[in-house]
């Protein structure tokens, strides 16, 4: 991997100095290692594939990985309710596209473009797209990078009329429930910035990533989260 820094900002009166961490994916890196270290896959710009971030993320530990009871009560309305299959991201065909389009346009604003969900799943990243269909009609989608030791929750996209049924906290459950029955170490959550990122708490015990060790101290992380609202 070839790691890189950029300057971002300087605090000289009180010396501090902000500088963002950049990793290069190359052929034959450890995935997992990357992840451990605080990564994330970068996918900002559409030219830079294979590109790692340095922030503030999330993660289970699968061995102690158990639901809560609210897991339990969401559970309820979606287990049984989906067929699922999972594949090779890069053969996602139309109806995938569009899924993830018109509900990023929706939810988010224009934040994902045709180019940039096409450069996703162009990266050379192991990438899987797990589909879930009810009634044959396709219904959500997640976007899932992995290796036998650990899974990554990157992007979902699904039916907007089931949000209020919380539908896009099953689809990560569903993710780590997966990946704790397949045997791996760790399923990522992605970042956790500002306030309505703390749904990801909903999930016991999240780790997060402080700059150089992970930690278990969520009072902690929830007030970090909940002072960027202001």
């Amino acid at each position: 991997m070839r790691r890189i820094r950029e300057e971002y900002g300087a605090d000289y009166a009180h010396y501090r100095f902000g500088y963002c961490e950049w990793l290069d994916y190359e052929a034959g890196d450890d995935l997992a290692a990357m992840y451990a270290e605080g990564y994330l896959p970068y996918s900002g710009r559409p030219d830079i594939l294979g590109r790692f971030y340095m922030a503030r993320s999330a993660r289970l530990p699968l061995g102690r990985f158990a639901f809560t009871s609210e897991n339990r009560r969401i559970a309820k309305h979606f287990d049984g309710a989906f067929t699922a299959r999972a594949y090779p991201a890069r053969e996602a065909a139309e109806p995938v596209h569009t899924l993830f389009l018109d509900y990023f346009a929706t939810r988010h604003g224009a934040v994902m473009s045709a180019e940039r969900l096409a450069s996703i799943l162009a990266t050379p990243l192991p990438l899987a797209l797990i589909e879930y269909a009810k009634d044959g009609a396709l219904t959500a989608a997640v976007l899932e990078v992995g290796d036998a030791t650990f899974g990554h929750f990157w992007f979902s996209a699904y039916d907007l009329s089931l949000v209020s049924q919380s539908l896009g906290l099953w689809l990560i459950q569903d993710g780590a429930r997966r990946a704790k029955e397949a045997g791996k170490d760790h399923y990522y959550l992605g970042t956790v910035y500002g306030p309505k990122a703390l749904y990801k708490t909903n999930l016991e015990p999240v780790e997060w990533w402080g700059g150089s060790a992970w930690s278990d101290d969520l009072a902690a992380l929830k007030a970090l989260a909940r002072a960027e609202a202001k």
